[in-house]
């Protein structure tokens, strides 16, 4: 799959809010920080947060959220104050009006403070767990909520589940000839214009270099001569670890599209990455809350 995957290269690798992960297991933690009127929430609707400002979300109290949310403990500032997540439906009804409006992480990930998308990645990717995985896998009954939204525990069979994270490669080419050329594909399902990196899962008992090799040739014909950790991105669509890569390509004329999920491949300049970045092309390239946003500009910068 092509991709559009980012907050920042480094930004994305510090959380900003301290997760105390070792409060989880206290009882009635949630009833407390929640009956806490200095308690700062964050409400989900669907896979929208509240927006302050263009970059900054908005928090709210805990008595400002209707009753139907799901809740979670995401952690504490570096002050001390709780900070919870509440999560409601995309059908359910907008809580209330923000400052700024509502805006998904799609969108508005990109342009928000790094403590800001700190917070949104974890709240929407705890949240769409909560919401979506309420029954136990192993025997089919319903779950408990547990360790304060970290958990789900099965008064059936006992089982504990946890959160599922999956992992996914994101790769840009790089010319064998030329360190001025970039491979980029276009996605079957997008439109013509718009161009991407290179990715797809990680399969079962593969390392990631491996990943990186099947999914580039896979999709582009490719095959690397050589591959080059980048950074990573929690992406909660639907619950990726997305691991960047920058590989270069053993030889340029074996680039050819896969006709099925990639449409089509391209050799670009810089010239014309540039122009792209800058609104300045009809090329459509991935925008700043991916991590493809972030590998293209690394590149275009080296």
């Amino acid at each position: 799959m092509t991709a559009e995957h980012d907050l920042r290269r480094h930004e994305s690798a510090r959380t900003q809010i301290d997760r105390s992960g070792a409060e989880r297991s206290i009882p009635n933690l949630l009833e407390n920080a929640r009956s806490d009127a200095s308690t700062r929430v964050l409400v989900v609707h669907g896979d929208a947060a509240p927006l302050a400002s263009a970059n900054a979300l908005h928090f709210v109290r805990p008595g400002d959220v209707v009753d139907a949310a799901e809740w979670a403990f995401l952690g504490r500032t570096s002050d001390g104050t709780a900070v919870l997540a509440a999560f409601l439906s995309a059908d359910a009804e907008v809580p209330f009006g923000a400052p700024a409006g509502w805006g998904s992480l799609r969108v508005v990930g990109g342009e928000l403070g790094e403590a800001d998308a700190d917070s949104f990645v974890a709240a929407l990717s705890l949240g769409r767990w909560l919401r979506g995985a309420p029954f136990c896998p192993a025997c089919g009954a319903r779950t408990e909520v547990r360790n304060a939204g970290w958990s789900r525990v099965c008064p059936e069979c006992g089982r504990e589940h946890f959160p599922r994270t999956d992992p996914a490669v994101i790769v840009t080419i790089g010319s064998a000839t030329d360190p001025d050329r970039l491979l980029l594909g276009s996605n079957a399902l997008w439109g013509a214009d718009r161009y991407s990196c290179f990715a797809g899962f990680v399969e079962a008992g593969e390392t990631l270099e491996a990943a990186v090799a099947r999914e580039v040739e896979e999709e582009s014909g490719i095959r690397v001569a050589s591959v080059q950790y980048f950074s990573s991105q929690a992406w909660p669509y639907p619950r990726s670890l997305m691991l960047g890569f920058h590989a270069i390509a053993a030889d340029d004329d074996t680039a050819r599209a896969d006709g099925e999920e990639i449409a089509q491949v391209r050799w670009f300049d810089r010239s014309e990455i540039a122009a792209a970045f800058a609104g300045e092309s009809d090329i459509v390239l991935p925008g700043t809350a991916s991590i493809a946003h972030r590998l293209i500009a690394d590149w275009l910068a080296s």
